[in-house]
């Protein structure tokens, strides 16, 4: 789960990090007066969306009085902001956040994300902070310094010590960095963060850091910890598709292709995405419904597919393992019953219950398309797909 900018600067405050004054505004007129009550000769106009890159798209403007701050909201609310995160759909701005503006002297880059591969928190710092980072990372890796924390051991003075040798910092900034290092590291290990990402952390001409920007990444499956995070969910944000799947315990990742997949593990659910392409089609989502799944949550699944005006076609992969192929049979059966299947369907069932649940669509009198495995299965849901 993502939230805005402003809200994890309202984290920040919360654990001793420091940030500049701001407020959110919603109306030109909520805008100018926010500048009002900062009391700066310059503030910073900030896009709140749930992407990165927004200076490069036009959602982050400096301006030099109330008025201007007016003028530049009216124009910035209501726009549709498309930044390389984004994707050329974009994302509309419903919100802004009115900063005061800092006197910085010079920026850097620090990040903390989950390494699966080693099973570590990886620590991320680099003097070359600002809009231009991935760029930094993919031509010049070696000025990002990354240590890999062990989170049963923690953090330690050998981690803070690579830190600060490996950018040559000034013992100055180095003491100052490692305070901030140390209480963002408490914070992501606190609030179950799979993401933290501070860019440009600042040092200002008055020797400190300051947080200028926040984004903050939860892992899902830890929000019944912190049911305060979960009420900064802001669902605008987000695909409604996934939004709907959510409410019914569905594991659903949107896409922008025609083909709708149904299919039972995250690894079958890939490897049905992939032959899709190597067929020639395009999946328009991942969903899994799980070992676990019911009657219920297999219609809902197909309201979900078929709620979404790109499908144009359903793919059914199911290997019944622990998920039995009779109840998937049952879900197709009643969700045609209740909704209607104006598309064609492809369906691949095995293993578990399988001649019951071919038996269940044979004399169901829907108009299927059996596939005899899943080669077969994509084959023809990407034939369907373009007729």
């Amino acid at each position: 789960m993502n939230i805005h900018e402003f809200q994890a600067k309202a984290l920040f405050a919360a654990n001793g990090i420091s940030v500049p004054q701001g407020y959110l505004a919603t109306s030109p007129i909520e805008a100018e007066f926010a500048m009002r009550r900062l009391g700066t000769p310059i503030a910073v106009v900030k896009a709140q969306v749930h992407a990165g890159g927004r200076g490069k798209g036009g959602g982050v403007k400096l301006v030099k009085s109330p008025k201007e701050c007016a003028a530049v909201t009216e124009k910035m609310i209501g726009m549709t902001l498309v930044t390389p995160q984004t994707g050329p759909e974009g994302k509309l701005v419903r919100k802004v956040y009115i900063e005061a503006g800092s006197d910085i002297d010079k920026e850097y880059y620090l990040a903390m994300t989950v390494d699966r591969e080693t099973a570590s928190v990886a620590i991320m710092f680099s003097t070359e902070g600002g809009m231009d980072i991935e760029e930094v990372a993919h031509k010049t890796p070696e000025k990002i310094v990354t240590v890999r924390v062990d989170p049963t051991a923690g953090l330690s003075g050998f981690h803070l010590r690579s830190l600060m040798f490996g950018l040559k910092l000034s013992k100055e900034v180095a003491k100052e960095a490692t305070s901030m290092i140390e209480k963002l590291y408490k914070m992501f290990i606190k609030y179950d963060f799979s993401l933290l990402e501070v860019n440009p952390l600042v040092w200002t001409k008055q020797g400190k850091f300051i947080a200028l920007d926040g984004k903050m990444n939860f892992d899902s499956n830890a929000l019944f910890r912190h049911k305060d995070i979960e009420a900064m969910r802001d669902f605008d944000e987000e695909d409604p598709r996934e939004v709907n799947a959510s409410l019914y315990d569905l594991n659903y990742i949107g896409l922008d292709g025609n083909i709708g997949c149904l299919v039972n593990g995250a690894g079958l659910a890939m490897a049905t995405m992939d032959i899709i392409q190597l067929h020639g089609g395009k999946p328009a989502n991942f969903l899994d419904v799980g070992g676990g799944a019911t009657k219920e949550m297999v219609t809902n699944a197909f309201k979900i597919l078929l709620a979404d005006p790109k499908v144009k076609t359903l793919f059914v992969n199911i290997f019944g393992g622990i998920m039995r192929c009779d109840v998937i049979a049952d879900g197709v059966i009643a969700a045609a019953k209740e909704i209607g299947i104006k598309v064609p369907v492809i369906v691949r069932l095995e293993g578990t219950n399988v001649e019951l649940g071919r038996k269940m669509l044979a004399d169901s009198g829907l108009k299927l398309i059996p596939a005899l495995d899943m080669d077969d299965g994509a084959k023809k849901a990407v034939a369907a797909a373009k007729q």
